[in-house]
């Protein structure tokens, strides 16, 4: 039981590193430093896409506009980071 808890725990920092990987795709194409003409940055792209947005979706619909500027990650990392923690501290010592 304690393995399925660590291999939930490795997923949810794998995901965290998307979406930071996400974040930064993102920054790079609004400053143009990558062109999404390519295909393969354009790949790159839509698996980020498709793989962040279902996660970061719902926070933006509850999040009020603020210009520019997105948190939605910012807020699914503490929402992650919590999770990690109930795991470590609550669930994983009482499995034994």
């Amino acid at each position: 039981m304690r393995a399925l808890f660590e291999v939930i725990d490795i997923a949810l920092t794998m995901y965290m590193w998307i979406v930071i990987i996400m974040a930064i795709f993102s920054w790079l194409v609004a400053f143009n430093v990558v062109n999404t003409r390519n295909q393969v940055v354009a790949m790159i792209g839509d698996f980020l896409y498709r793989i962040t947005d279902p996660a970061l979706r719902p926070i933006r619909n509850f999040l009020p506009n603020l210009g520019g500027i997105d948190i939605s990650p910012v807020i699914l990392f503490l929402i992650i980071i919590f999770l990690q923690r109930i795991i470590e501290l609550y669930i994983i010592p009482n499995v034994f």
